[in-house]
């Protein structure tokens, strides 16, 4: 019964110890972050409502110190995404950074970018005046984010984590 009791206050002693170096920091908004992509993405397959995962490329610092480490994990979701199309209409991709995960906790993210293909109306144009209707079969470009791309983003709103 009596090593129960020690084991307990032992526990209790390393729970108190490891709380007591527990300190937290304010991330502020509008802190600047670099996320890498992980995985491809394209407008020829992406669908609205899609998550894909990045990684944080750089780490997240406040006042010089480490506050969360290169290579946490980061979601963002592909808001808009539309094939290439016949008549030379360009594919068009836009995604949303959402957040960046730290210690089970998000931190939000405002980031958006928006990419369209090279459109082809004017080549199609020129194709049907010159060859008839085969000139509508010219089709434009989709877009590509390529696993590596590095995407800037900010923190959203002011975060405190606990280091």
């Amino acid at each position: 019964m009596k090593c129960k009791g020690i084991a307990v206050v032992a526990f209790m002693l390393v729970t108190a110890s490891n709380l007591a170096f527990a300190k937290d920091v304010k991330i502020p908004e509008g802190t600047s972050v670099s996320l890498q992509v992980l995985e491809k993405l394209t407008s020829a397959t992406a669908t609205e409502g899609q998550r894909f995962d990045l990684v944080l490329d750089d780490d997240i610092r406040v006042d010089g110190e480490v506050v969360v480490p290169r290579g946490a994990k980061a979601v963002g979701t592909v808001i808009t995404a539309r094939k290439k199309g016949f008549m030379g209409k360009a594919g068009e991709l836009n995604i949303q950074i959402n957040y960046v995960l730290f210690r089970d906790q998000r931190i939000p993210l405002r980031a958006s970018q928006g990419r369209e293909g090279q459109s082809k109306v004017g080549t199609t144009v020129a194709l049907t005046v010159l060859f008839g209707p085969i000139g509508l079969l010219k089709r434009g470009h989709d877009i590509e984010v390529n696993p590596g791309v590095v995407l800037p983003a900010v923190i959203d709103q002011t975060t405190t984590v606990s280091l």
